[in-house]
This record gives C-alpha cells, sequence and structure tokens, in this order.
C-alpha cells in the first residue's frame, strides 16, 4: 500500500502540492492527471523517496516499481544486455551471472568440489524459477515490441525507446505491490499500447499513472487525482467520467462564485449609499462593510484555471539554398553489426521528411548524425548553403541540471531578456519558471523549454525526434499547428499519428533500408507502428 498524509511539494520554489492525503491499496488503479508543469512527476519522485517532501509524509508497504519519465535514467548500465537488465528485477541477473561464472570454473577444473558448487547454484537458480523466467521475460518484451534479437544486446547500443520499453519490462517483472509509471506509452507503437492496458487492467497491485494516453486513462484505471495549482481532488470512475464530473464540479463552482461575488458587491454598493448620510445610516454602512468582509474572506475560489489554448509562433526562417541537406552511404554501428548502411538522400528547401521504422531501425541515429551530434561510421552527410540546422533530442541531452531555464534560452540566442522570457511565456514557462533549475523541471516542461530554444535559435532546417511526447493535448496542438504553418524544412521522427496528419509531410524515408518515397495517406498506418 501506498500512502500520502498531509503531504507538501515544492519545486524550486515553487509549491505544487500543499496538504495532500490520499492511499493507493491492492487492486487501485489511479490516474494522476493535470497541466504540464502542475508538479505531477515531481508528485511521483516524492512518493518513491527519490525527493523529501517540504512537508507531511509518504509510505509504501512492500515492493515499489517507479518507471521514471528520463529515458537516460538507464546510462549507468549500458554494458548490460536487456535481458540481464529485466531479470535483475528479481535479482535472477546476479543469480545468472553466478551459474555461468561456475560453469567456466567447473570447464578449467572439473573437480568434485567445482562440480557441487555449481551445481548448487544451478538449483538455486532453477528454485527461483531462472529458467522459465528467460520464457517470460521474452514473451513480456514481445508484448511491449521488442524484437526477440533486441534483448539480447547491451543497453548502450539500444534505442531510446527501447531503452525505455526494457526498463518498464524490468518493471512489470519483478512483481511488485504498488506500480508508479509516468507516462508509460512513450515510444510504444500501438499494439504494444494494447497489452500494456491489458497488462494494467489485469495487474493485482496498486496502480499509480501519469499519462496524456487517453486511451490508456479510460481503459486501465478507475479513479483519478486532478492535480491543479498545489490542489488534488479525487473522482471516481474512468477518466471520462472524471472529465463530466470535473466539468460539472466546475460549473457548481462557477455559479456559486457568482452568487457570491454578487451578494458581496450588492452589500458594498448599499453601503456605499448610505455612508455620507446620517450617523446612524454611517454605521449602518459601516456593519455592511464587515459583512462584505467576512463573506469575501470565506469566499469560495473560482474553478482552477482551464487547459490554456497556447499560440506557438516560429519565426520566419531565413533562406538556404535549394539543397539544404546531402547524405551519402551512411551507415552506423556500435560495436556490434551495422544498424543501418548505405543510406543515401537529398533534401531540398521547404521539404518536410518523416523518417519510419521500428524501434531500434536506426531512426535516433540517423537524425544524430543529421544534427552533427554523432559522427556516422560510414559515408557522410553535409548541410548547404545558408542551412541553419536545429535539433530537437527527444532524450533532452541539451537541458542540464544546474542551469536555469533562462540561462537555458541565452544559450540558444543573444537576443534581451523580455523577448527570451516572452518566448518561454509562449510555451507557458512563465513567471519565476524562467529562474528555475532546468533538471527539476517535468518532462513536458523540459519538451517546452527545449521547443522554445528551437524558436529562438532562427533554425531553417528542424531535426525533431518525437517533438511531441510529454506534452498535454493543448500544448501538442499548439506545436503541431505551429510547425504546419512553418516553411522551413524539416527532419522528422514521429509516432503520434495525429501530429505527423497535420504536418502532412512531403517525403518519407523508411529504415533501416533508408528506402525514400513520396508521402501517401496509405502510409499513416505506419506510423503508429514507428
Amino acid at each position: 500500500m501506498l500512502e500520502a498524509r498531509n503531504l507538501h511539494v515544492e519545486v524550486g520554489g515553487r509549491v505544487t502540492l500543499q496538504s495532500a492525503s490520499f492511499s493507493v491499496r491492492a487492486g487501485d488503479k489511479v490516474g494522476l492527471v493535470g497541466r504540464n508543469g502542475a508538479g505531477k512527476t515531481s508528485l511521483l519522485k516524492v512518493l518513491a523517496g527519490e525527493r523529501p517532501p517540504a512537508a507531511g509524509q509518504a509510505s509504501f508497504n512492500g515492493q515499489l516499481g517507479f518507471l521514471t519519465q528520463d529515458p537516460r535514467a538507464l546510462r549507468h548500465v549500458v554494458d548490460s544486455t536487456g535481458l540481464a537488465h529485466v531479470l535483475s528485477g528479481r535479482g535472477l541477473d546476479e543469480a545468472a551471472a553466478q551459474v555461468e561464472n561456475l560453469r567456466r570454473a567447473m570447464e578449467r577444473d572439473p573437480t568434485g568440489r567445482a562440480v557441487a558448487r555449481f551445481s548448487r547454484a544451478e538449483d538455486h537458480f532453477a528454485a527461483l524459477g531462472g529458467y522459465a523466467a528467460e520464457s517470460e521475460v521474452r514473451q513480456l518484451v514481445a508484448g511491449l515490441g521488442l524484437s526477440a534479437d533486441r534483448i539480447d544486446l547491451p543497453l548502450g547500443v539500444l534505442s531510446g525507446g527501447e531503452r525505455r520499453r526494457v526498463e518498464l519490462a524490468r518493471i512489470l517483472f519483478a512483481g511488485t505491490d504498488v506500480l508508479m509509471l509516468d507516462e508509460p506509452t512513450n515510444h510504444l507503437d500501438s499494439d504494444a499500447k494494447t497489452w500494456l492496458m491489458g497488462f494494467l487492467r489485469d495487474y493485482r497491485g496498486g496502480l499509480l499513472v501519469v499519462s496524456h494516453d487517453l486511451d490508456l486513462l479510460d481503459e486501465a484505471i478507475t479513479r483519478v487525482l486532478h492535480l491543479d495549482e498545489g490542489e488534488l481532488v479525487e473522482y471516481r470512475g474512468t477518466y471520462s467520467q472524471y472529465r463530466e464530473a470535473r466539468q460539472a464540479d466546475e460549473e457548481r463552482k462557477r455559479r456559486l462564485v457568482t452568487r457570491q461575488q454578487g451578494e458581496i458587491k450588492r452589500l458594498h454598493d448599499l453601503a456605499d449609499s448610505m455612508r455620507h448620510q446620517t450617523a446612524k445610516r454611517a454605521r449602518v454602512a459601516k456593519s455592511l462593510d464587515k459583512r462584505a468582509e467576512r463573506l469575501q474572506a470565506a469566499a469560495v475560489a473560482g474553478p482552477g484555471r482551464a487547459d490554456r489554448k497556447y499560440k506557438v509562433r516560429f519565426p520566419e526562417p531565413p533562406r538556404a539554398g535549394r539543397v539544404v541537406l546531402q547524405a551519402e552511404a551512411l551507415g552506423q554501428a556500435y560495436g556490434g553489426p551495422m544498424i543501418f548502411q548505405g543510406v543515401t538522400f537529398a533534401v531540398e528547401r521547404g521539404e518536410r521528411w518523416l523518417v519510419l521504422g521500428l524501434n531500434g531501425a536506426g531512426k535516433t541515429s540517423l537524425l544524430r548524425i543529421l544534427a552533427g551530434r554523432a559522427e556516422p561510421k560510414e559515408g557522410a552527410c553535409r548541410t548547404g548553403l545558408g542551412v541553419v540546422p536545429g535539433y530537437y533530442a527527444q532524450e533532452h541531452e541539451g537541458i542540464a541540471s544546474g542551469v536555469t531555464v533562462l540561462a537555458h534560452m541565452r544559450q540558444a540566442s543573444a537576443a534581451p531578456e523580455p523577448e527570451l522570457r516572452g518566448l518561454l511565456g509562449m510555451f507557458g514557462l512563465t513567471g519565476e519558471i524562467a529562474f528555475q533549475d532546468a533538471g527539476t523541471l517535468s518532462g513536458g516542461e523540459k519538451t517546452k523549454l527545449a521547443l522554445a530554444q528551437l524558436v529562438a535559435g532562427r533554425h531553417n532546417l528542424l531535426l525533431l525526434d518525437e517533438p511531441t511526447n510529454n506534452l498535454d493535448p493543448p500544448s501538442r496542438e499548439a506545436v503541431g499547428a505551429a510547425l504546419a504553418g512553418w516553411p522551413g524544412t524539416m527532419i522528422i521522427v514521429s509516432h503520434d499519428a495525429g501530429f505527423v496528419q497535420e504536418l502532412a509531410p512531403h517525403r518519407v524515408l523508411t529504415m533501416p533500408d533508408g528506402v525514400e518515397d513520396h508521402w501517401s495517406d496509405d502510409l499513416m498506418d505506419l506510423v503508429a507502428l514507428a
């Protein structure tokens, strides 16, 4: 069981939660919802013990499995294979390593003692379910859309999406009493999402999930915690039922506020009409003023702010030459077999290219080469005359802890501070957030900061790797509309079908083979599989 008592959470000096108490028990399926920046991720970190609360207490009984939003979390275990990492969820990786070490020792020195040590280790591994566990793991990762040959590779050679699937598989395999999942469907294709929804429906422990995937929230949860402006409100039912109840609550609150403020105004007006008359009426006016003040002090606040409609605008790009980028026989590998080879194409000014391919096909690796962030194993690429490329990395690798949000903007542009803060405000990063440590931002806020940096940089070639991951629906719509109307050149990796449809790509590049073709709406079904 997971329990919070009078919990207060602060992030970068901002209060994101005040005096909240709730619990998640076995069988509870709870969705934690709220706009980007409301403090959902910070709350999960406090509940998991990764960050202390400002006040109050968070505790849990049993084992807790926590999937963080940051795909960089696995960088410290890059030498482990995907299979070993998933097995580590139950401690089976160490048992398997001991069996293998003792097997080799037995082969070098086949004495009775060595054979006995190996037999004991093998029996222990079998008793833990080790041999059946490998089959279970392979079924689990297959459900999450990771191909069988990829799970045996070191984590360091897997893509960000693949590493996140492996981490999710490890947490699900561990068999914990409580699951806390922060955006678990990021990087999952439609089949893997369907599989995950079924798994979570059948899960018998307590579940607390943060997600902007409305299908997941409707299918897998039975209770909602709504977080906004420091207040946590509980609703029973699915996400759709929560939306209806929330709208009804806000409408009732608006009517109550209108009545209260109307009565306060009536008392003030009546007092004003008596104020400068007889002494008796002046005393009555003073009494009315006090009644109005008491009513105001006890008045209900208006409903929390609705989802803000963002208006994002990318500036007119500087003019570039006709050929913006050329790739010639590109190939990439990371100490193992080639991920892709012989990828050759040319992008012309104003074109929008969509890169498609299954996880592990090399989409991110290709974009990193095109952006100059990685050297290819084979081939070369070059940009054309007057090209100013801007790169959005899905792992937010350009956003550093210990550096303020405004300092990140200064790295992107020499524009004056008011202009930079205006760009941040365009993405909803307002007020004191400008001076907050960027490392404390939520995943959605980091996405907005990275996009704001792109706007500030006045690029004419954008290389975008899953730019809508972690964004709430209003932000996703605003970014999609802004890019759809931007006349610059784009190369995009995305599995967001709605975003891709709005962008209306001109051409498609399918990885790992590097086959290019004209875009057709018939390819839309492949986007969710990318």
